[in-house]
């Protein structure tokens, strides 16, 4: 038979509405939000191939069965951190506030991981003294060094930090580097090769190889932020190993905030760097040196929060956070680069400025992400409406991602609030519950809020229509973010 048009017409016809009901039955099939599967039907009911390839791209959160299962098996935190010295008593048992306590029995009940006191925090709000600091803790070091990063750029920060990891081990320190393989995707182009010719081990982390992982989610990444050395002194919280200049659709320098941790809790962080090198390895690294007896040089009490998505249909940081919300008293402060909530974390920020707390939201002017900042400003109406103070930061890219509730409870870590970071990316936070380390990273708040245009609910009304639309149009395209 001779194909003419109308026969291609009728097949692509039959194609397309055989695509709706297959993606259909697929997204109902799967465990996840209403509103994500609505938002996957009516892509797929309007534009079926686009929808069907979106999907199978970026569609589920899933590793693949065999990255899936190994890394359930790799997962030996709890045991790897459980040594005789976070076992006294001030340290396994901190002194904390008697209505922080739930918060913290929920933090433990979802991540399995204790509090821990008897912790030195120091916060490194510019990226060259992080930098700085960095390096002159590799240079000291002895026994190991463990690098955990979203981005390891091959530029001037990237180099200066090989040349310290190169140096340590020359001296006979174990150094391992595991880095993202899309957002270090430079890194391992060319200086990772260098870094391994100087006896450095390096991997890459959750590696795009071929089309097979094409349907095993691009886009889940690990975007978590640690160095560890010595299993003594440990950094985390939004500092990438990258120029603070890289580019933003405003430009200026880049606003991260990094913690630098001395104590038991470094414990902890070395273990979820073992568990991700195990995922990612296969290899099963000996213990031996990595877990010191740990300094106590003060009392702050931390909780780690590590997190990635599981394939169910909860969001645990997301959890916490609202958790803390209700906990608030007096005042929130939150800085994020990137605010796309869902419903319950917009209810719960509403509750709380109902209930008569200060809530400050604190976001970039402009972030590096157009469509991420139409959508956060989908939101702003009903969160001023519900007189939560919205400020836009103008100094540059603000990138630090922080929270604090009243004078006693703060987070620090990796996690945006938004979807990609509550259900997609490996994550890592830090929980801080006590006055002095919540003090000092008010203090650093304060300034993002000073540099920051402070937005008027009546001034935002009268915003021209086109971007009323545009804003609403990225809204609905929030659940796939």
């Amino acid at each position: 038979m001779e194909w003419n048009r109308e026969h291609i017409s009728f097949a692509l016809e039959v194609l397309e509405w055989l695509i709706r009901g297959w993606m259909f039955y697929i997204v109902i099939s799967r465990p996840q939000r209403p509103v994500v599967a609505l938002a996957w039907i009516a892509l797929s009911m309007s534009l079926p191939f686009l929808g069907l390839v979106l999907y199978f791209l970026i569609g589920e959160r899933r590793l693949g069965r065999r990255r899936a299962k190994r890394y359930v098996q790799s997962v030996h935190i709890e045991q790897m951190a459980k040594h005789p010295g976070v076992n006294l008593s001030f340290v396994a048992r901190p002194q904390i506030d008697e209505y922080q306590q739930p918060l913290v029995r929920v933090a433990e009940t979802l991540v399995g991981m204790p509090i821990l006191g008897g912790n030195q925090v120091d916060f490194l709000p510019h990226a060259a003294l992080f930098v700085d600091r960095l390096i002159e803790e590799i240079d000291q070091a002895k026994v190991s060094v463990h690098l955990l990063y979203f981005i390891f750029e091959d530029d001037d920060v990237g180099r200066r930090v090989g040349a310290a990891l190169a140096r340590a081990s020359q001296r006979g320190v174990k150094c391992r580097v595991l880095a993202d393989a899309a957002g270090s995707f430079f890194f391992f182009s060319d200086l990772s090769d260098t870094l391994e010719e100087q006896g450095v081990e390096v991997r890459a982390n959750l590696p795009v190889r071929n089309l097979r992982r094409l349907f095993s989610r691009l886009d889940l990444r690990n975007h978590r932020k640690l160095a560890v050395i010595d299993g003594l002194v440990a950094y985390t919280g939004s500092h990438n190993l990258v120029r603070a200049d890289m580019g933003s659709r405003r430009g200026g320098t880049w606003q991260d905030l990094t913690a630098r941790i001395v104590g038991p809790t470094v414990s902890q962080l070395q273990a979820v760097f073992l568990d991700d090198w195990c995922f990612e390895t296969e290899e099963t690294v000996k213990a031996d040196g990595l877990f010191p007896p740990p300094h106590t040089p003060d009392r702050t009490p931390i909780q780690v929060v590590p997190t990635g998505p599981s394939g169910g249909l909860n969001a645990i940081m997301r959890d916490i956070i609202i958790e803390a919300l209700h906990s608030a008293r007096e005042r929130v402060i939150i800085t994020t680069p990137y605010f796309v909530p869902d419903e319950a974390l917009v209810t719960a920020l509403r509750l709380a400025s109902a209930r008569g707390v200060q809530v400050d939201v604190v976001m970039p002017y402009a972030s590096d992400n157009l469509l991420a900042d139409l959508a956060a400003r989908s939101y702003f109406e009903q969160l001023l409406e519900a007189k939560i103070n919205i400020h836009l930061n103008k100094a540059g890219m603000l990138h630090a991602k922080t929270m604090t509730v009243d004078g006693g409870f703060s987070m620090i870590g990796s996690a945006n609030f938004d979807i990609r970071s509550f259900f997609l990316n490996f994550e890592l936070n830090l929980l801080l519950y006590e006055s002095g380390a919540t003090e000092q990273l008010r203090f650093c708040q304060s300034q993002y809020i000073t540099d920051a245009q402070h937005l008027d609910l009546k001034a935002w009304k009268a915003r021209p229509l086109y971007r009323k639309l545009t804003q609403n149009a990225a809204m609905l395209l929030s659940p796939l973010l």
